[in-house]
């Protein structure tokens, strides 16, 4: 069975920093690219963030680059999203995602599998 399971959400204070970690299992961890989505009321699913696991990787969405570091512990199949300086607009359900043919990073579409979420809310 294909699990992802997020933690590390909570609240926080503006320029506050949070980490986020994906636990995967049920897959071959290596064949698949992890990224962060989040979804904040009203507003449609965003990639936050993607790494490939075999390679390493990386894409950034604009609004995060500079502020969120995503990376990958093999053996212990787990990615983490490090959050800092972060905003009110970055509360959200961050969600970790597995997909094995991401060509579109940014495409939430691309991610087949999909953990059950974590909130962060980010105080002014």
């Amino acid at each position: 069975e294909v699990q992802l399971v997020e933690s590390g959400g909570g609240p926080v204070q503006a320029g506050g920093s949070l980490r986020l970690s994906c636990a995967a299992s049920g897959f071959t961890f290596d064949d698949y690219a992890i990224g962060w989505l989040r979804q904040a009321p009203g507003k449609e699913r965003e990639v936050v963030s993607c790494i490939g696991t075999s390679d390493g990787m990386t894409y950034y969405a604009d609004s995060v680059k500079g502020r969120f570091t995503i990376s990958v512990d093999n053996a212990k199949n787990t990615v983490y999203l490090q959050m800092d300086s972060l905003k009110p607009e970055d509360t959200a359900v961050y969600y970790c995602a597995a997909g094995q043919m991401v060509v579109r990073p940014a495409d939430p579409y691309e991610y087949e599998y999909w953990g059950q979420g974590t909130q962060v809310t980010v105080s002014s």
